[in-house]
């Protein structure tokens, strides 16, 4: 059920689980080079952008990877059950 366990230190609910998430950063192998204002890291720095961030953890995969932290990279066009993506809605 929704909200059936505590939020994350973010203050969201239910966020890993279901599906890993598909971000727009291209694949890169480390952090270093990487924007520190949060923005989409696409091909600076030697980015790979055949190859999409996936960050989170789904049903399908290891408890280990629960986690936001947790990220690799696969081929944006190569269809996964096991990854989605999150729609955000701003509200003011």
């Amino acid at each position: 059920m929704v909200g059936s366990f505590k939020p994350n230190p973010f203050g969201l609910y239910d966020t890993s689980g279901n599906v890993m998430e598909w971000v727009q950063d291209c694949w890169h192998k480390d952090y270093k080079g990487a924007p520190a204002d949060g923005s989409a890291w696409l091909e600076a720095g030697g980015g790979d952008c055949n190859r999409r961030i996936i960050r989170g953890g789904s049903w399908w995969i290891d408890t280990i990877h629960q986690r936001s932290a947790h990220r690799h990279g696969a081929i944006a066009a190569t269809p996964v059950f096991a990854i989605g993506f999150r729609l955000v809605r701003e509200i003011e």
